[in-house]
Formats: C-alpha cells, structure tokens, sequence
C-alpha cells in the first residue's frame, strides 16, 4: 500500500503512482473505495485520477471494479531489464527448458525482494508460486538465495533481521542461511527444498556480465525432487547462464 497522500502537498505524480501502486499480486481487482484505501488517497481524488487513468489507458474498468490497463504493460516493456536481459536470454531460457523440461526463472534483485523477469513452466505438475513482474522473498527461493549471496552488506543485513517462515522448511536462523550463502560462493549455485512452497524444490546459478563477473541477474531451476540429478540441473543452468552473460552488452559505465 502506498500510505497515506492526503496532504495537500502531495503531487499530482505521486497520487497516480499510489493509484497504481495500489495493485499487486494479491490484490488485481480493486472497487474504487479500497483502491482508494490502499492508495492512502480520499475517494474523491481517486475517483477522479482513476477516471482520468481509464481514458488513458492506464487502468480498466470491469464491473464495478479497475484493474491495471494494457497502456502500462506497454510501458513496462521498454524498462532497460525488459529490453536488453529478458531480450537477450530468451533463446538460452527455451534451450534450458528443451533440456530439463522444468520450470525456468530468469530474476534479479529488488531491494530485499527477488523480481521474476521471465518464466518458462515445466511439464512435470509442480507448486510454483512465482509470476512474471512479480516478487518474493530473497532467502525462501533459489534464484533469491544466489541474488542474496552476491548482494551488498546493507541488503544482507536488512534479509537476516527479518526471515520471515513460508513453509516449514523456510531457513529462518541468521547463521545456517549465512551458511548456505557462503556455499554459494563456494559452489556457484543455489538450492532450496520446499522453502517457497511444498512439493517444490530449486536450484539456481548466478548470470554474470563482463570480464569482472559482476553478477547481474540469477538463473533458475524449479523440480520436484532435486536428490537425483541435481548435478545435470547445475551443468545445464551454468551453460545457459554462462551464454546469457556473454551476449549481454557491457553496462555503461564499461563502454
């Protein structure tokens, strides 16, 4: 939710965002009056800006209720992450799937979250709770534990004061996950085993750009059961992840 922007010092900007900010997973469809709650926005205003979103195309009206337009979309689409690494790693992702036949991730790191760039769903009926755009905790998930393990001191101590239990197999003690996150490095990858959901377990390698290997996105796997194979799944991951990191531009600052 976006808090409350009632003052009258709040712009115009900011309303629309919390207006827009107002949606997420959980919450696709909202009647005016609780877009208004989460919005922190008195009705009126959000009845107004809402109405001037809709001609926009930056939200539909279903019913008594909006939801976020095609116009947005479109314009998440020309993000830099969507054009150049969704862009890029597309052709290694369908590669990933043709060989594993598992659910494939491609994520990066949103502040103290994981944001999923792409997926792929695998043939095998797994539990799998990610979406495209959307985010999940860093240490409950294998792409997150590896985006985690390559993440400044501030973001890992802002994950460790606050481990939040998913299932009961989340990693919730500060030292075992420190632990696992060392093995990262160690290993060059990730796992999980029913930390995100039950019935579900990953294990993830970091996609890494330029000569200096910085590590600019995490490459995934979600399977069933990871107590055979798993040295395939990381043979496979690290070919792919390898391949997207050599077809990525340097960043700007390189060039």
């Amino acid at each position: 939710m976006a808090g409350n922007l009632s003052t009258p010092g709040a712009s115009v900007a900011s309303r629309v965002f919390a207006l827009l900010g107002a949606f997420d997973a959980e919450h696709r469809a909202l009647s005016l009056t609780a877009l208004a709650e989460r919005a922190g926005l008195p009705l009126a205003t959000a009845h107004r800006l809402a109405g001037e979103l809709v001609g926009l195309g930056g939200l539909e009206r279903r019913g008594d209720r909006y939801v976020v337009g095609r116009r947005v979309w479109d314009l998440g689409l020309l993000a830099p992450v969507q054009a150049e690494l969704r862009q890029v790693a597309a052709p290694f992702l369908h590669d990933l799937y043709a060989a594993t036949h598992a659910t494939v991730h491609l994520a990066e790191r949103a502040g103290t979250e994981v944001l999923y760039l792409d997926r792929l769903s695998g043939r095998t009926t797994v539990p799998v709770v990610s979406r495209v755009g959307g985010r999940l905790p860093l240490h409950t998930t294998g792409v997150g534990k590896v985006l985690l393990a390559h993440a400044p001191d501030d973001v890992l101590r802002a994950v460790l004061a606050d481990l939040s239990r998913v299932t009961p197999y989340t990693i919730t003690q500060p030292g075992r996950l420190r632990e696992q996150l060392r093995r990262v490095h160690r290993e060059g990858f990730a796992q999980t085993v029913e930390e995100m959901s039950p019935g579900a377990c990953s294990v993830a390698v970091p996609v890494r750009r330029g000569a200096d290997g910085e590590v600019v996105a995490a490459l995934g796997l979600v399977v069933p059961d990871l107590r055979r194979g798993r040295a395939r799944l990381v043979a496979a991951l690290q070919v792919a992840a390898a391949g997207i990191g050599r077809s990525l531009p340097l960043s700007e600052s390189r060039r």
